[in-house]
């Protein structure tokens, strides 16, 4: 008979108890499980809860970018989709997330079960006693646990909640923030400034915890949780503070890809998993409607210019004229931390501040790995407004497909960027104006059914 080990027996029973069926996410957040099934009382164990990477690293969502403005759909390939799926394409109030149930892929049940798994190594690992022996792996594992659920928030706020805005983040709806594995604790809706607070507190705990180089990219690490400290600030529109630690994430790694060499643009998936850009790996479980059926934006297509090496890479023609998104940091839809992003979000942050030479340098020297050796003339700015205009460009050719654009909508709008997003669907048209309540996705309905919860105005 095959033994199983048994931190593995209790990563299967704990995906069984939140996964039952027909659970809905209310019962992932407050069912309370019979605790003799699986209480994890050692450091493996614990480990092990966090190891399961089609059940933790493959859980990413791609709610934000099936509402960006990246790709669009043919009126058939609309309808090929379920109807919470057309809803969602098209900015519809309601019903735009399937009920979850075991059949589902919900983005939110995703979110609230990885939540859940970390909240269950918060909640135990301080049951275990540390010692000089076991202090590192120790502080590691916390360290993974506030990792995950900071990313798990950021995700879900980035898509279920308004942008941070300072003057109304008090009263601004946020997200439930569930921070024990306490099934009888009841859900309840934080404030937009309490989420960012959270999610500021577990990653700033996690970072002393955390080592600079991981075991593999698919555990966290200090310069993941730096970079995705970055990126909350971003969104927050708090320059100075994602400058500091983009600059702290490159200062550990800062790799990047020379797109003539370390690629094969020719090929269908031309950038290598694992590559030396990657500083965590987390990618979609599934790719939804960001599949075969997306057609890359044309204006967005014209934009690459013929020596840029991303036009061949990121792209692959439909035989139509049209083109799809073969570009991905992974086997699937990259929702990861990359170099790239790093580099582009310290270059805005220091364009903003009006540190024009530094920020252009950046952006430089990650466009000169993405271009034909030889052909790539540097850009220069007149003043610091300029200079985060061409950022700004670049970001959006550059982090396309990684679930980032429909956050950079939301913060640029509020600074006045005016973008207003546009369907055409068998020839009705639909529009999503700047700052629209809809930038804060409904909440699925079995979820405000069950808990009580307000849902977001429409």
């Amino acid at each position: 008979m095959t033994t199983i080990k048994r931190p593995i027996i209790y990563a299967i029973i704990l995906w069984a108890i939140i996964g039952s069926t027909g659970w809905s996410c209310n019962k992932y957040l407050e069912a309370k499980p019979d605790k003799r099934l699986a209480v994890p009382n050692t450091l493996e164990e614990l480990q092990a809860l966090l190891n399961t990477y089609t059940q933790v690293n493959k859980r990413d969502i791609t709610t934000a970018e099936s509402c960006a403005d990246n790709f669009y759909l043919t009126d058939a390939g609309w309808a090929s989709f379920n109807e919470y799926k057309r809803r969602l394409y098209t900015w519809q109030k309601d019903y735009v997330i399937e009920p979850i149930n075991e059949y589902s892929n919900s983005d939110w049940g995703n979110s609230y079960r990885l939540i859940n798994i970390a909240n269950t190594v918060l909640d135990n690992i301080h049951n275990i006693s540390t010692s000089q022996n076991n202090l590192l792996q120790w502080s590691n594992i916390k360290g993974q646990a506030l990792f995950w659920r900071a990313k798990c928030f950021q995700q879900v706020a980035f898509v279920w909640a308004l942008a941070y805005d300072k003057s109304t983040a008090t009263n601004d709806l946020g997200i439930p923030l569930r921070l024990d594995a306490d099934f009888n604790k009841p859900s309840v809706r934080s404030t937009v400034k309490e989420t960012y607070d959270q999610i500021i507190r577990d990653l700033m705990e996690a970072i002393p915890l955390l080592p600079e180089v991981p075991v593999h990219v698919v555990r966290p690490s200090r310069p993941a949780a730096y970079g995705l400290l970055a990126r909350t600030y971003l969104s927050m529109r708090q320059y100075d503070s994602c400058a500091k630690y983009a600059s702290l994430c490159l200062s550990i790694k800062n790799d990047l890809m020379d797109y003539n060499k370390d690629i094969n643009a020719g090929a269908a998936a031309p950038i290598p998993q694992f590559n030396t850009e990657v500083v965590f790996e987390n990618l979609a479980s599934s790719f939804e409607m960001l599949g075969p059926k997306a057609i890359v934006d044309s204006m967005l297509y014209a934009s690459y210019e013929p020596n840029d090496i991303r036009k061949a890479a990121f792209f692959r023609s439909n035989n139509d004229g049209t083109y799809g998104f073969k570009g991905h940091y992974s086997t699937g839809p990259f929702g990861g931390i990359a170099t790239d992003e790093v580099y582009l979000m310290r270059a805005e942050c220091n364009a903003r501040a009006g540190k024009t030479i530094e920020a252009m340098n950046d952006l430089n020297y990650l466009l000169i790995k993405r271009w034909k050796k030889g052909t790539y003339v540097p850009l220069t700015a007149t003043d610091a407004t300029d200079a985060v205009s061409k950022i700004l460009a670049e970001r959006r050719k550059e982090l396309l497909f990684r679930g980032l654009r429909w956050m950079d909508i939301k913060r640029l709008n509020k600074d006045g960027a005016g973008i207003t997003l546009k369907r055409v669907i068998n020839g009705e048209t639909f529009l999503l104006p700047p700052n629209d309540p809809r930038y804060a996705v409904a909440i699925p309905e079995d979820v405000i059914a069950t808990t009580g919860m307000q849902q977001n105005p429409r």
